[in-house]
């Protein structure tokens, strides 16, 4: 067992795929050795950012804590808020975007390839 409090992973950074605003990184599952089947992160979008659009290689899960956003797969947006989950199939080509004054506080989650 490996108990991690978010503030030992917490950094500033643009969000990935596109670096479209600023975003602040909990990457929860770093502080766990490698090999390691899983990743879990929390990602708070700043006013204006995105994770923006990306291929995925795996199913991946997107969860809202707070705040408002627009979750796109392959083409089709809805809107997203507290409480909310996204489910994400490999191959789709996926993004999400904070809207409003709220920052957009989520969760993601999804699997690493298989373990040797």
């Amino acid at each position: 067992m490996l108990v991690i409090h978010e503030s030992a992973t917490r950094v500033e950074e643009p969000p990935p795929h596109g670096a479209i605003g600023m975003s602040t990184a909990y990457r929860i599952s770093d502080a766990a050795p490698q090999p390691r089947a899983m990743e879990f992160r929390k990602r708070v979008l700043h006013p204006g950012a995105a994770i923006g659009l990306h291929a995925l290689a795996h199913d991946e899960v997107y969860y809202v804590l707070s705040g408002e956003g627009e979750v796109t797969s392959d083409g089709e947006t809805q809107r997203m808020t507290a409480g909310m989950a996204a489910y994400l199939y490999n191959g789709a080509v996926v993004g999400i975007r904070q809207l409003g004054e709220e920052p957009l506080a989520l969760i993601v989650s999804y699997p690493n390839p298989p373990l040797p």
